[in-house]
């Protein structure tokens, strides 16, 4: 059994710990925040829900990176979350320097751990954490095609009165407005979502796709947390279980679509040693087109980032 640690013990770090645990599939989670009686508290709040939930999982919290000794995966949750009127490129300058010294502190006590990112601007935030890891691109990943995926699957479940259950799709590029959702490669139990919704419907499911964070902190005054919470953990059970499933990630690209070097989402393989396949699909002109317009979004950012040449 594994060892999981959780940086950051607000509204997404807490559902993330809490998800784990009620799948029952590591031993300990750790979650650590700068506020270490928060962080206990949300853990052992988890913990005396094990006997009622019927789990065995033990939650702990801390402000000691100390406590994260000999992690197999870490999940960086910290940062500032975004407000109404605030794009997740506004989180840049603050979130940046966050995930660049969680990452440093992580690695001090855990030598080879997997690390999966959830902090925004996720594609950029992942790339921070991948610089001050020193690990092999492999083992550092973004969670936020998951979630994005969810919320178009859960818009067209609604829209088609059917389960959530039978809907499959993939959808590819940056975390933001600019993602690329592909109703060619959706489907319902397996038949294409084309067939079933009119196109203009379809075209308003994907747009409502592309601001379905904002949609919430207009809602909320803040960010979501219960589908990225539990989109992460099921990342981190796809990891543990070695079970090898398909995920839209964002992860470092060394040619895949005609892209280098840049931290982007498309679909990969998640195994006990983190990303054992990155699988390029036969998009067409406009697809492609599109991938590569959120693409260039990401690159300014990523820009962005390196102007600031955080150590």
């Amino acid at each position: 059994m594994s060892k999981v640690t959780v940086v950051g013990a607000g509204n997404v770090g807490a559902t993330v710990a809490n998800v784990l645990a009620h799948k029952d599939i590591v031993k300990e989670v750790v979650l650590l925040d700068i506020k270490g009686d928060f962080a206990k508290g949300k853990a052992l709040d988890t913990w005396e829900q094990a006997p009622v939930d019927y789990y065995s999982t033990y939650t702990r919290g801390t402000d000691d990176y100390k406590e994260t000794k000999d992690s197999d995966i870490v999940v960086i949750t910290a940062g500032i979350p975004r407000k109404p009127g605030m794009s997740r490129d506004d989180l840049i300058s603050t979130n940046a320097k966050i995930v660049s010294s969680v990452t440093k502190s992580i690695m001090k006590y855990s030598k080879n751990p997997i690390i999966i990112v959830v902090s925004n601007p996720l594609d950029v935030m992942t790339y921070a954490a991948f610089k001050a890891s020193g690990l092999p691109a492999t083992k550092v990943m973004g969670m936020a095609g998951i979630l994005d995926t969810a919320r178009y699957r859960a818009f067209l479940a609604t829209e088609l009165n059917v389960s959530p259950k039978d809907l499959q799709a993939v959808l590819m590029g940056g975390h933001g407005d600019t993602m690329v959702p592909l109703p060619r490669y959706t489907t319902v139990a397996g038949i294409p979502v084309t067939e079933l919704i009119e196109k203009d419907k379809l075209k308003a499911i994907v747009e409502r796709t592309k601001k379905g964070g904002g949609e919430l902190v207009k809602l909320m005054g803040t960010s979501a947390w219960y589908a990225p919470g539990a989109a992460a953990a099921q990342m981190v059970e796809s990891i543990i279980k070695n079970e090898n499933r398909i995920f839209p990630c964002c992860v470092r690209l060394t040619g895949q679509y005609g892209l280098k070097n840049i931290f982007l989402g498309v679909p990969v393989q998640l195994g006990k040693d983190g990303i054992t396949r990155t699988i390029e699909l036969k998009l067409n002109k406009s697809e492609m087109k599109s991938l590569h317009k959120s693409a260039d979004h990401v690159k300014a950012v990523m820009k962005t980032f390196e102007k600031m040449k955080i150590k």
